[in-house]
C-alpha cells in the first residue's frame, strides 16, 4: 500500500462534498451534513472540526472527495489540496490516508505530487464494497444522490467501470449530472406535456428536482429546509408554486392535479436519462445486468430504474436494507471504513515476524 493505512489505529472516514459531508466511524457510527462548501469554503475546517467532535474517538483518518469540483477552486488540483488541508486542520495532524481512483490508498505526500489521483475517487470505495452482494453475474450499482447518480457496471463481485475522471465517467454514461434534490428541473427537458399539450419550460432555476419528489411523496416535507431553488419552504405547496413557473404560470393556473401530472412528466424524463445512461455504461462491460444493488437518498428511484433494465422480480440488494438506515446514510464513507481497515489489516499480516 503507498498510504498510511499500514497500522493499526481507530477509523473514520470523510466524504467531502460541494453540498454535504458525510463521514463513518468504524464502531459503526455514520452521519451526513449539509454544507455549501461553494459558498463558504474558508470555512471548511472550522465544519470539518465540529463535525468530527460528533464521532468517538479516532486515531486514523481515510478521505475522499467530491467538492473539488466546486467553482470556489480554480482548477481541481486545488480543491484537492484544500480539501485535504481542511481535513488535516480539522483532525489535528492525526494520519490521513487518501482513497484514490487507481483503487489503492495514498498518503499526503503522493496526493500533493498528483492530485489527480484523488479527485471523486468516493464512488469507486463504493463500488468495490458494493460489488460483494453480489458475487455472481453480471451486475450494476445504481447509487442516487442528491446531486449526481453513479452508476458502476459490476460482474463476479468486483466494479467495472470504464471510467476514472468525473469527465471519462460522464462519457461513459457511468455518472450523471443528475439527482433527487439540486438538478435544476429545466435540465431534464426542454418540454413536458401540461394538460396534454407539449410545453416548453423556462430555462430558469425556477425549480429543482427535489419539488418533483416532494409532490410524488418521495422526499419528505419540510417547513424547516429553505435549501429550494426560491428559498421558500420543502412544503407542497411551495414546491407546487416552482412548478407552476416553469410552465409560466402561478399556483391560480396550476392545480395540485396540475402539479402531480407534471411532476409525473418530470420523473419519467429523468429517469429516461438514466436508463440511457445505465445501459450505455453496461453495454459495452458486463452486458445487460441481471442484479442491482441500490443506494443512496434516491434508492426509491434507482429501484424503478432496476426494475425497468432488468424486469419484476430480479435480485435488487438494497444497501439501506444490507448496511442499515446508519450506514447506507453515509455509504462512500461507510465503504471507504471498509476498505481501509481490510488493507491495514492486510499490510500488517504481510509483515513477518521477528
Amino acid at each position: 500500500m503507498n498510504g498510511d493505512s499500514s497500522s493499526a489505529g481507530t477509523w473514520i472516514a470523510f466524504d467531502v462534498g460541494g453540498a454535504n459531508i458525510k463521514a463513518a466511524h468504524q464502531a459503526g457510527t455514520a452521519r451526513a451534513m449539509p454544507f455549501e462548501l461553494w459558498k463558504r469554503p474558508d470555512d471548511l475546517t472550522r465544519e470539518l472540526r465540529l463535525f468530527a467532535r460528533a464521532f468517538p474517538a479516532f486515531d486514523r483518518v481515510a478521505l475522499t472527495m467530491t467538492a473539488e469540483l466546486c467553482d470556489c477552486y480554480e482548477t481541481k488540483a486545488g480543491g484537492v489540496l484544500a480539501v485535504l488541508d481542511a481535513t488535516m486542520d480539522a483532525t489535528d495532524g492525526r494520519p490521513i490516508s487518501v482513497w484514490g481512483v487507481d483503487r489503492r490508498f495514498h498518503d499526503v505526500r503522493a496526493i500533493r505530487a498528483e492530485p489527480s489521483l484523488a479527485a471523486a475517487a468516493n464512488w469507486l470505495a463504493l463500488g468495490e464494497v458494493a460489488a460483494r452482494l453480489v458475487p455472481e453475474g453480471p451486475g450494476i450499482l445504481i447509487d442516487i444522490g442528491s446531486t449526481t447518480a453513479d452508476l458502476v457496471p459490476l460482474a463476479d463481485g468486483l466494479a467495472h467501470p470504464r471510467g476514472r475522471s468525473d469527465f471519462e465517467r460522464l462519457q461513459t454514461g457511468e455518472l450523471v449530472y443528475a439527482g433527487i434534490r439540486r438538478t435544476p428541473l429545466c435540465s431534464l427537458a426542454t418540454e413536458l406535456p401540461f394538460r396534454g399539450v407539449a410545453t416548453g419550460l423556462a430555462a430558469e432555476l425556477f425549480a429543482s428536482t427535489l419539488d418533483i419528489y416532494l409532490i410524488l411523496g418521495e422526499m419528505a416535507v419540510d417547513p424547516s429546509d429553505l435549501s429550494t431553488a426560491d428559498g421558500r419552504p420543502a412544503t407542497l405547496e411551495a414546491a407546487r408554486d416552482r412548478l407552476a413557473r416553469m410552465v409560466g404560470s402561478d399556483r391560480d393556473g396550476f392545480s395540485a392535479e396540475d402539479a402531480l401530472a407534471f411532476a409525473r412528466a418530470a420523473d419519467e424524463a429523468l429517469l429516461a436519462r438514466l436508463q440511457r445512461a445505465a445501459t450505455l455504461a453496461c453495454e459495452a462491460t458486463v452486458g445487460r445486468p441481471r442484479s442491482a444493488v441500490i443506494s443512496g437518498s434516491g434508492e426509491t428511484l434507482a429501484r424503478r430504474l432496476a426494475v425497468r433494465m432488468m424486469g419484476e422480480g430480479v435480485n435488487i440488494v438494497s444497501l439501506r436494507a444490507a448496511w442499515g438506515q446508519t450506514a447506507s446514510s453515509a455509504a462512500c464513507a461507510h465503504a471507504l471504513v471498509i476498505l481501509a481497515r481490510e488493507r491495514a489489516e492486510s499490510d500488517i499480516s504481510a509483515v513477518p515476524s521477528s
